[in-house]
């Protein structure tokens, strides 16, 4: 059985049992039937929160490559492979979130360490003193085309306002 997504292959569904195994994470761990299964430590629950089909979550996973350039416990950030600007990262969270709206309602905190990575990252990309801007895309009609919560840190040039 597959599961397919409109701009990606089908992929075939991973077992719970599979996921921990490909992560090593230890098998005892308590399931809970809930809505759906959920793991009782929050490390395993971050694994589970992945989306098979996802291009964002397999890049969390390090089963695509992208050039890391900041790390953090609950996000990831990478250069985009179609750079707008010179600067242009990408911040995400590395459990499945569709939009930035999922992020402000999953969890408290989530949104802020986004921010706060952009931040990093634009000290460290020299962007910082002239200016950078920040976008989250939510949504198709938005422009949104990667349906997993990301942040674009876009500097190194002058952007002009309105964008697009």
């Amino acid at each position: 059985m597959t599961q397919s997504c409109p701009r990606r292959w089908p992929r075939p569904i991973v077992s719970y049992a599979e996921v921990l195994h490909r992560h090593n994470i230890r098998p005892n761990l308590c399931l809970q039937p809930a809505t759906g299964y959920r793991l009782a430590t929050a490390a395993a629950a971050r694994v589970l929160a992945v989306e098979t089909d996802c291009l964002f979550c397999k890049i969390v996973a390090k089963e695509i490559p992208a050039e890391i350039v900041h790390e953090t416990d609950r996000t990831l950030a990478f250069r985009d492979i179609n750079p707008q600007a010179p600067t242009h990262v990408l911040v995400i969270t590395k459990g499945h979130h569709a939009d930035a709206g999922a992020v402000a309602d999953a969890d408290e905190g989530l949104a802020d360490e986004m921010l706060k990575a952009a931040r990093t990252i634009a000290r460290k990309e020299g962007v910082a003193e002239e200016g950078y801007r920040l976008v989250f895309n939510t949504g198709a009609a938005a422009g949104q085309t990667v349906f997993h919560a990301h942040l674009h840190v876009l500097g190194g040039r002058d952007l002009r306002w309105p964008p697009g």
